[in-house]
């Protein structure tokens, strides 16, 4: 594919990305990706991967379902050898490729899509709650650090 500098286009439904699936709120929409192979100026060979999507996740504020808009362009140094990183320029993302030569696009969107996932995911829409909660004074009394200690005095 690189010698050829072929380019793939395709569309695939986020249920058939069943590691990505596990994240999502559920398996409604589709992603779109495109792949570019070619050689750069030094030889090295690359894939440029353009991927969007919207992704439906739990907000963790709301619990609501929301739609986190993906829109994702990578470069990826295709190298066959660990120590062949150093040798790529500093935007190209490196990607082991497997002995036989053989990348599977899906797994590589899916991979991509699994790492732009938030830790934690927030609508945008949902206001942050900034309250403090301090505890009662019963609640301070019975846990208090030195609670324990007082229940012993009482009891001598």
């Amino acid at each position: 594919m690189v010698e050829a500098r072929r380019a793939f286009d395709g569309r695939v439904a986020l249920t058939a990305l069943e590691r990505l699936l596990g994240s999502l709120h559920d398996g409604e929409g589709e992603v779109r990706f495109t792949l570019d192979f070619g050689t750069d100026v030094l030889r090295l060979p690359y894939v440029d991967l353009r991927i969007e999507a919207d992704l439906p996740l739990q907000c963790q504020r709301s619990l609501r379902r929301f739609l986190l808009p993906v829109r994702l362009q990578q470069r990826l140094g295709l190298i066959r050898e660990e120590d062949a990183e150093a040798a790529l320029p500093a935007e190209c993302e490196p990607l082991l490729v497997a002995e036989d030569g053989n990348l599977r696009p899906l797994e590589l969107v899916e991979d991509e899509l699994i790492l732009a996932l938030p830790v934690v995911p927030v609508a945008p829409d949902t206001e942050a709650i900034d309250r403090d909660f301090a505890p009662t004074a019963e609640e301070s009394a019975r846990h208090g650090s030195f609670a324990a200690l007082a229940g012993w005095k009482k009891e001598s």
